[in-house]
């Protein structure tokens, strides 16, 4: 059953309040990013430009048709391949770096997780800005797709996908209604990369959320940008590190007798404390060292950097100014 997101969407609309936050923001902006060199290490290529909205760039990946659960990638590298050509079952394959031209900007998705990922889109800006919603990476796969400026919208990991060669069946965690090319939000709990680009006074406000759950680790680096707080290359800010989530049994999500997610306290119970509605909407009431049980410090432990519950701003809304470029890595810190 599909549910409805409880979180207040506090990123998209950007009131008086948040204004004030912003401007508090701006100022603080002092540090330039550009990892361009770095972020070919980290799995991106290098090179020649793409198509606005589809073009897509990717790292060697494993060749052929992967399994849903698939971890052991062979390289293959071969031509650059355009965003609607990627099938559901066959993934991107090597190719140069995607340049966004003016009025663009890149996301560069980095699978460190030891599985197959399904990459989905929603957006809130009018439609179609993307023309290609959903995208295929194999573990120790990269891939760059361009999105417009202004853009406003969420990307997410899907796991345990079996499509077919139409791009419909379904997906375990984060599935928008069987489909390839999600044409709405996906289910959840999925933990979601979210992006207001070039809003309140030509800045971007971003964010990685777990308010509805989590199924997956993730962490956003800028690579092209302004700013002066930043979680780093490794998934770290000095809260803590990308850890898993020590799901509590009651939040646990199954399928097919394994754990594949955690779901928020409002997503499971649907109360109004827990869901920071009625008497519990108000900020100052809206504040899970109240609830019966603290679930939020359960996802704000493993990413510090994270929305865990529906007031969570202060810690986990960042600011990029200027053309900001982005990389959205699924995966944990990595050890030593």
């Amino acid at each position: 059953m599909v549910r409805r997101r409880r979180r207040r969407n506090r990123i998209p609309l950007i009131g008086t309040a948040g204004a004030a936050v912003a401007a508090v923001v701006l100022l603080m902006i002092t540090q330039p990013w550009n990892d361009g060199a770095s972020a070919a290490s980290a799995g991106a290529g290098t090179g020649a430009a793409a198509s606005p909205s589809s073009g897509v760039s990717s790292s060697p990946a494993t060749a052929g048709q992967p399994s849903p659960s698939s971890t052991s990638p062979t390289a293959s590298p071969s031509a650059s391949r355009s965003a609607p050509t990627h099938s559901p079952t066959t993934p991107a394959t090597s190719a140069k770096a995607v340049v966004a031209p003016a009025g663009f900007r890149t996301v560069t998705f980095v699978n460190h997780v030891q599985q197959t990922v399904w990459v989905g889109a929603g957006e809130q800006t009018p439609q179609p800005a993307l023309s290609t919603t959903g995208w295929v990476l194999a573990a120790g796969q990269s891939l760059t797709i361009t999105v417009p400026d202004k853009w406003n919208g969420r990307f997410w990991g899907r796991t345990g996908c079996a499509f077919n060669a139409s791009g419909s069946s379904h997906c375990q965690t984060g599935d928008c209604a069987g489909r390839f090319q999600c044409a709405q939000y996906g289910t959840i709990p999925a933990t979601l990369a979210e992006f207001n680009l070039n809003s309140w006074n030509n800045l971007d406000f971003y964010d990685v959320s777990m308010v509805d759950g989590s199924n997956l680790p993730m962490f956003i680096n800028i690579t092209h940008g302004t700013a002066a707080h930043l979680v780093s290359r490794k998934g770290c800010v000095p809260a803590g590190c990308t850890t898993p989530v020590n799901c509590p049994s009651v939040l646990r999500v199954r399928a097919a007798g394994t754990v594949v997610g955690c779901e928020s306290a409002c997503a499971r119970f649907g109360t109004d404390q827990y869901c920071c509605r009625a008497a519990w909407a108000p900020r100052p009431a809206c504040d899970p060292s109240r609830w019966p049980v603290d679930y939020a410090a359960v996802f704000k432990k493993a990413e510090p950097y994270a929305y865990s519950y529906a007031d969570d701003d202060a810690t986990s809304t960042y600011v990029c100014k200027g053309r900001c470029d982005y990389r959205i890595t699924f995966g944990l810190t990595p050890s030593g």
